[in-house]
């Protein structure tokens, strides 16, 4: 039950339905919206809610809706019910145009196989909705994409449209020459030309040469200076034309009746599904107004329940973003164990706007739109809410202001229950203060003990006390500046507020005597009272204001924690991968350190040592070393490779190069080339040369220049392109997207692409990935799917969602 009967307009919610209303693109959707109303029934609620959530959600995706054409076709519909009648060419347009739009949208929310729909309550109701492609392809036969009746609608009327045609080409030849001579002899101007009246081809003559032309005089204009007259010669024709006009009427009726006559059996279907066409509609334009009011689904319950953060009043928010302000959020809660605020304070504080705003949030929430509120908010239902706002006096009942505010008591006493949310704005005022303090906390005490939910503003300290004292109840308080002497409309629950009627006097210009003279009227025990509730209210936004300060800084402090912890984590990233590129840069001058000096120690042995060539050689390899110190600047390297001359170190043990025994060489002996450290392995010898595995690297080589060792041959080539092997498929691995685009390939590219694609896939363990192919000819779709039949790893493959792309895009999961 809602009370008074003009319960949306005391708390705003006719300007909230208008704003509705301007969002509905037909008069489909403005029907509902203009018959939405409250609702006490939890799964009617719920589904509502969810209805709007998920539309808000195809809003904030960006995706878009194809609600292109949507037309009221019910009274249209109707009215062809009765046989004989036909729709008219305009309204077969709008029926076409809309049945195509009905087929979009329930392609939009259309699933494919097992998926689960992403919009599952809109879904469901689109269900219910039906395509009726026969229709519009019938309609299609007769109009074209501009809606005009096509000229082959049916062979007769193709036959009479151009019948007119060569008629009207016939017509237009005589006109042209009789023109021509009326001009030659001076009966027409130079500038005349044919026009029409009354449906047939008329010429403009003076009235002075109208005897002149022979004809038939039609019309004069205004000023009498033109007299239109048809000539004789094309009489003839224009009857032909106007009784073949008459021909394609009745054709056209004959055309439109025939398909009228098709779409009759149809039409209460059609009506249904163009009555859920304007629930989208209504549902949409809802989800329009909470995407720009901010409005968020919360947490449902089906009991009374009040749990919200940051709830604030659609009305007043519009009004003030237009003119640059923001509203001060409210934050409250009622429950079983705190059923009624009572909230105190200064007039003009904001408790009469928090008083409407409790209303008209639940009443939006109970009606199906999303509640300006966070998220995190939870919400119950209330079978009834009444309120007790304003003047309601009335002349004609003979009530006062006081008399209309206990009627309503009375009512509120009456009926309501557990389940009652009532909203009382200056409560117990209109009538002597002590008095009806006393009734008002009568009132509130029956109220709190028939467990009803309510928000009560009051001035009275007795009903303060009473809440104070009394379980069920809890004191709330507008906040007030008592520095600046200026509301702040924040709520502030837990203790009553001061009415700063003193202060507010004195901000006013009041004379202080008066001032002085009221506050001794009122005693010392009231100024005192109201002393401590200012000192209570200034002591508890002392310590909010702490304790938002204190907030604000842990939050900057965990967020620098954050920062400090980021960048040493990407110092320590990028010192490892410096420290990883230095090791390698110096591993590669190592290495081609090594294989210059080798190759110049063996050139100047093979050289035996001639000075000349001693001296080339050693200026190539000065010459290497200057290349590395300019390259890398590595300075220190280089000089560790300088050649140095051994000595002998009487404390180093025996070298492990030391060779065994002279014995001939054989398959399988460890050997080095005399001057180098490189070790290999033999794998055959004959008379003079040896075959020798250096890693890798196999070469055939005097025995002579070997020496025997016995150290072992190290696989350091095979472990290190082992280890770049596996460097290179981490890195292939990190930067694998499960996605491919083969547009524009042909179908050879493709398919390799394909195949290194799915290969790589497969070895990553990636369960499902998507293939960009377009639609086109469908030709590379075709390939693609022939090749994944073939392939033991792809487990299943089918088209991408509609809203994502459909037959563009190949979807396949992988085993």
């Amino acid at each position: 039950m809602i009370y008074p009967s003009n319960f949306e307009q005391k708390i705003g919610f006719n300007t909230i339905r208008h704003e509705i209303e301007k969002r509905c693109i037909s008069p489909l959707g403005l029907t509902h919206c203009q018959h939405m109303q409250f609702s006490t029934h939890f799964p009617t609620v719920s589904l509502w809610l969810n209805q709007t959530n998920e539309f808000l959600t195809i809003i904030n995706s960006g995706a878009e809706f194809p609600l292109n054409f949507v037309f009221d076709m019910r009274a249209t519909l109707k009215s062809a019910t009765t046989p004989g009648t036909f729709l008219s060419v305009e309204s077969m347009f709008n029926l076409q145009r809309s049945l195509n739009t009905i087929s979009d949208v329930l392609k939009f929310f259309s699933s494919k196989g097992d998926e689960s729909p992403l919009y599952p309550n809109l879904h469901k109701l689109v269900s219910e909705m039906q395509a009726f492609p026969a229709i519009a392809d019938e309609i299609s036969t007769i109009l074209d994409k501009n809606g005009n009746l096509k000229d082959n609608a049916s062979p007769l009327l193709a036959d009479l449209r151009r019948t007119i045609t060569q008629v009207t080409a016939s017509i237009n030849g005589i006109l042209r020459r009789i023109i021509a001579q009326g001009k030659t002899d001076g009966l027409l101007d130079s500038d005349a030309q044919p026009s029409m009246r009354d449906g047939r081809l008329v010429l403009p003559v003076a009235p002075a040469h109208k005897r002149k032309i022979k004809g038939i005089v039609h019309d004069e204009s205004a000023s009498g200076k033109t007299v239109f007259i048809e000539p004789d010669e094309i009489v003839e024709a224009n009857n032909r034309i106007r009784e073949t006009e008459a021909e394609i009427a009745r054709e056209i009726i004959r055309i439109l009746t025939a398909v009228t006559d098709n779409i009759r059996p149809y039409i209460d279907d059609l009506l249904g599904t163009y009555d859920i066409l304007g629930q989208i509609d209504f549902i949409r334009a809802k989800a329009l107004f909470a995407h720009e009011t901010g409005s968020q689904m919360p947490h449902l319950h089906n009991k009374p329940l009040i749990e919200w953060y940051h709830a604030t009043h659609p009305t007043l928010f519009l009004s003030l973003r237009e003119q640059g302000k923001e509203v001060v959020p409210l934050s409250l809660q009622l429950d079983s164990k705190q059923r009624i605020l009572l909230i105190s304070g200064p007039n003009a504080g904001g408790k009469s706007v928090c008083l409407k705003t409790v209303g008209i949030i639940q009443y939006m929430m109970q009606c199906g739109m999303l509640p300006m509120l966070y998220n995190n908010s939870h919400m119950g239902m209330f079978k009834s809410i009444f309120i007790d706002i304003g003047d309601q006096q009335s002349i004609e009942d003979d009530l006062s202001t006081y008399s209309s505010h206990l009627q309503n008591m009375k009512l509120f006493l009456n009926r309501g229950a557990g389940e009652t949310l009532i909203l009382i704005d200056e409560f117990g005022g209109g009538t002597e203060p002590q008095i009806g303090g006393a009734i008002a906390q009568a009132i509130l005490q029956q109220l709190n003990h028939k467990k009803v939910y309510g928000v009560i503003t009051t001035h009275y300290q007795n009903l303060k006390h009473f809440a104070d004292e009394t379980e069920g109840i809890v004191n709330g308080a507008m906040l007030y500046d008592r520095q600046h002497m200026r509301p702040l409309f924040q709520l502030s629950v837990g203790y009553p507020g001061s009415s700063f009627a003193i202060e507010i006097a004195r901000k006013i210009g009041l004379p202080s005597d008066v001032i002085e003279q009221a506050s001794s009227i009122v005693g010392s025990d009231y100024i005192n009272m109201d002393k401590y509730l200012l000192d209570i209210v200034r002591d508890r936004k002392y310590w909010e204001n702490k304790r938002h300060e204190i907030h604000i800084k842990e939050k900057k402090l965990d967020a620098i924690v954050e920062q400090y912890n980021s960048k040493l984590a990407t110092i320590a990233t990028t010192q490892k991968e410096i420290i990883k590129e230095a090791r390698n840069e110096a591993r590669s001058i190592l290495d081609n350190s090594n294989a210059q000096i080798e190759r110049t120690i063996r050139e100047i042995r093979e050289m035996q040592a001639e000075k000349e060539k001693t001296k080339e050689v050693r200026k190539h390899l000065d010459e290497f070393k200057q290349r590395l110190e300019n390259d890398n600047g590595i300075t220190r390297d280089v000089e560790k490779l300088k050649l140095k001359p051994r000595r002998n170190n009487p404390n180093k043990p025996a070298s492990k190069t030391t060779p065994t025994p002279d014995r001939p060489l054989e398959a399988g002996d460890n050997v080095v080339l005399k001057g180098t450290t490189t070790v290999g392995t033999i794998i055959s010898v004959d008379e003079k040369y040896a075959t020798v595995a250096f890693g890798m690297l196999k070469t055939r080589v005097e025995t002579s220049k070997l020496e025997r060792t016995i150290k072992k041959a190290e696989k350091k080539t095979t472990l290190s392109m082992s280890k770049e092997a596996n460097n290179e498929i981490r890195a292939r691995q990190l930067n694998f997207k499960p996605d491919i685009d083969i547009r524009g390939m042909r179908a050879d590219e493709a398919t390799q692409a394909i195949t290194y694609f799915i290969d790589d896939a497969i070895q990553f363990n990636a369960k499902r990935v998507r293939i960009l192919h377009g639609t086109g000819t469908g030709i590379l779709k075709t390939v693609i799917r022939q090749y994944l039949d073939t392939v033991n790893g792809v487990k299943s493959y089918r088209d991408e969602h509609v809203q994502f792309g459909g037959a563009g895009i190949t979807i396949v999961d992988l085993e």
